[in-house]
This record gives structure tokens, sequence and C-alpha cells, in this order.
């Protein structure tokens, strides 16, 4: 199992939702690839549960809003 920490990387205002830099939460995989693009919905389900953003509705699920760093 792996252990990631998804950080934005910037601003964005869309559709009512808002994201803000820093704003950080931690994932837990099976696979050791990066979840942004192997399990979106585990990234869009864990900034859903910690602050109540959407990323999909952001559109903001994607490498160039989400920084990956993968712990040991």
């Amino acid at each position: 199992m792996a252990r990631f920490i998804i950080t934005t990387r910037q601003m964005k205002n869309a559709n009512g939702e808002r994201i803000e830099p820093g704003m950080s939460v931690e994932v837990v995989t099976q696979s050791m690839s990066n979840p942004v693009l192997s399990n979106p919905q585990a990234v869009a389900s864990a900034f859903m549960r910690i602050y109540g953003v959407d990323l999909r509705r952001v559109g903001a699920l994607n490498m160039s809003y989400l920084a990956v760093e993968r712990l040991n």
C-alpha cells in the first residue's frame, strides 16, 4: 500500500466552488502509481470529505492543479 499527499498548487474559483493553494489530503491506495491519474475518485472523495470541495466540479482534478508526493 502506498500513501500519497495531494496538495493544490493554485487558486481556482468555478461553479460555486473554490480551492486555495496549500489545501492537502492524504490518500492511501493499493497501487504505487500516481492516484490523480490511476484513481481520481479516491482523490476527489478525500477533498470532498476534508474540505467539502468537489474537484470535478471545479475542474481541478488534474496534474495542472494538484501536486503529488509519495510517502514511505
